[in-house]
């Protein structure tokens, strides 16, 4: 407060001289983070204002020590409410330097920024004030941070070691998938992210997808899948990318299925229907043949969202077998049994769930027509109604005319 009123007291002239010096003094680590008492880091960022107000255009050489200050203000003290007046701070340090906007200042400093956090990435936790930091840098610095990657990724594949600390790897997933939401627009905004991407896979994701007992391990595991979620989803990969991470990771994704979490298993539904999706070629047999049972598992799921889930991926994987004629016999005893499981959830009690299942059927019933037809035959009459039954022997007749 003290120190504020003297700065306000000097001429621009006066303070010159001293200005780099104060500057650097109030980023010092033991000053800039001494407390996480809201009155302390207002009085820090008074500090500041008054540098910024009384120094003007001076300011531009004690640019990178402010902005440390500012970050570590908006790191500790959101609950205080001094995320506006912080925000405020930044603009007008961008106005002296005649800059557009605060991402001017990122872009000025993002490495400087990073260097300067990556000096002790390697002891953090979840209560060290350099993670609170990263995620201010992280998620103020937008399409700037697409050229901070090589510091980026490497803060992440650090600190998301299975080994780490668990409260922080959580936190760490938070902040991942809040740019990954916006790939094109944060991580990939200079299209380098995928020079970064088995990084992305190998290291951090698979780690973390490996089952580990309790619940914060579940979490973790959450988070993960909803990583994954966002990077599929972000559209910013190509297709032989999106077939590279499938063959990584379907397995890890394939036992999500069975999480606690409804979030995590719907995630992982729409995950596989994905990378069914771009499956041109059924390379290993055994593999694949061991997904359809688990996504079966699914439609006795506790979600109706879920289930339905379920049956868009199953869709996916028939299409598959579909467009591999040569294989499409070798499948013809485990296409049979799914039949049969598909045909008892067709007389489900819930409509939305038997309109799914007949999706599933109508395009399953394209590989063997006839095999179908006679487990139709064999259970229609214990069903509730024969209506679905009806519908489906009504479309395999008219595809077969088309067939």
């Amino acid at each position: 407060m003290v120190l504020a009123a003297v700065i306000r007291g000097c001429s621009r002239q006066s303070l010159k001289p001293h200005l780099n010096s104060i500057a650097s003094y109030l980023s010092q680590t033991q000053i800039c983070q001494g407390s996480e008492d809201s009155h302390y880091m207002e009085q820090l960022l008074c500090c500041v204002q008054a540098l910024i107000q009384v120094g003007q255009e001076d300011c531009k050489e004690s640019s990178l020590q402010l902005m440390e200050v500012l970050v570590t203000v908006m790191a500790v003290a959101g609950a205080a409410g001094l995320h506006d007046k912080v925000q405020e701070t930044m603009n007008l340090l961008a106005l002296m330097q005649k800059y557009d906007g605060t991402l001017d200042l990122y872009q000025q400093h993002i490495d400087q920024l990073m260097e300067w956090l990556t000096l002790s990435h390697q002891n953090w936790n979840c209560h060290s004030i350099e993670l609170l930091q990263f995620e201010v840098v992280v998620t103020q610095s937008g399409p700037v941070l697409g050229k901070a990657l090589n510091y980026f990724i490497p803060i992440l594949k650090t600190c998301l070691q299975p080994t780490k600390d668990p409260q922080m790897r959580l936190k760490f997933f938070t902040i991942l998938s809040q740019v990954l939401l916006k790939a094109s627009s944060t991580v990939d905004s200079q299209q380098q992210f995928h020079g970064h991407l088995e990084t992305v896979i190998k290291d951090i994701l698979v780690p973390n997808l490996q089952w580990h007992a309790g619940r914060t391990a579940a979490a973790i595991r959450t988070t993960a899948v909803s990583c994954l979620w966002a990077l599929i989803h972000s559209e910013i990969l190509s297709s032989k990318q999106i077939i590279e991470i499938q063959e990584l990771l379907m397995p890890q994704i394939i036992n999500t299925l069975e999480e606690d979490s409804k979030m995590t298993r719907l995630m992982s539904c729409r995950i596989i229907n994905i990378f069914l999706k771009y499956c041109t070629d059924i390379a290993d047999a055994d593999k694949f043949i061991k997904i359809y049972p688990e996504l079966l598992k699914r439609l006795d799921d506790a979600s109706n969202e879920v289930r339905i889930a379920a049956t868009s991926s199953l869709i996916s994987w028939l299409k598959c077998i579909r467009n591999d004629d040569d294989k499409k016999s070798f499948y013809k005893g485990n296409i049979q049994y799914l039949y049969k499981e598909l045909l008892v959830h067709l007389d489900d009690p819930d409509n939305t769930i038997q309109d799914a299942v007949l999706g599933v059927l109508k395009e399953g019933s394209i590989l063997f027509p006839d095999l179908l037809v006679e487990e139709i035959e064999a259970v229609k009459y214990k069903h509730r109604s024969l209506v679905y039954c009806e519908q489906l022997l009504q479309h395999i007749q008219s595809t077969r005319g088309i067939l």
